[in-house]
């Protein structure tokens, strides 16, 4: 490691000038998480949102045992709605199994769209299947891209057990919702996945039609696999 530019980017991260600091933590990228996240923190609390906005992120993609601490105590408490929403982002890039109670709370107290969003998303991303409850909580949602990212995220966690819950979506009149639920079918075997993937196929917009297809072909040729065997 390049201690000196380590330095220089310490150093360069402590200027008045917001475009210096924000280059630094441009930066960072090349830099190995445990020397990384020591200087992501001196900008943790930066007058700059932008600045900020992309130390939550990089605390996500640079993990080390100091993170997880950090960013569920930023989700919980930090006054910034696009704070709390980079950090539920955040958690869900760590990966951690841990993250799963902060982000539930998150989505079931916290009264911004943004952060319920960004928690749903993220417990996508964990892969907990005690996810499932708050999931299908969310499809419940007044808010389109929440349903959207409830669909998502119950196909990254295989919740068969919701294919019932999903289906409602098949004849949605926002297709990008109709287009997740091809995806989300894709990583849910079962006969009635193949049965609405059928159905989607034959959408009228092309994207919808395209994921099912691509869904279907999964589902089909893991079946044929699995009987082969």
């Amino acid at each position: 490691m390049d201690y000196s530019r380590l330095e220089q980017l310490s150093t360069q991260l402590e200027s008045s000038n917001s475009r210096d600091r924000l280059l630094a933590l441009v930066s960072l990228r090349e830099i190995p998480p445990l020397e990384a996240v020591p200087l992501i923190k001196k900008v943790l609390d930066d007058e700059n949102l932008q600045i900020r906005s992309m130390a939550v992120f990089a605390l996500g993609v640079k993990p080390t045992e100091e993170c997880y601490p950090i960013l569920v105590k930023l989700l919980a408490n930090d006054p910034d709605y696009g704070i709390r929403a980079d950090a539920a982002g955040a958690l869900g890039y760590l990966g951690d199994p841990k993250a799963l109670e902060p982000l539930v709370r998150a989505f079931h107290e916290d009264t911004h769209w943004l952060v319920r969003f960004s928690a749903t998303v993220s417990l996508g991303n964990i892969k907990d299947p005690r996810a499932r409850d708050t999931l299908t909580q969310a499809l419940d949602s007044e808010e389109v891209v929440l349903q959207q990212a409830a669909i998502s995220a119950l196909g990254e966690i295989k919740a068969t057990e919701s294919i019932d819950n999903i289906l409602r979506f098949a004849q949605s009149d926002d297709w990008l919702v109709r287009q997740r639920l091809a995806e989300a079918l894709g990583q849910l075997k079962s006969e009635k996945s193949i049965s609405a993937l059928k159905f989607l196929a034959k959408d009228s917009h092309p994207q919808v039609s395209q994921a099912a297809s691509i869904s279907l072909k999964i589902l089909l040729e893991d079946s044929n696999d699995n009987t082969e065997r």
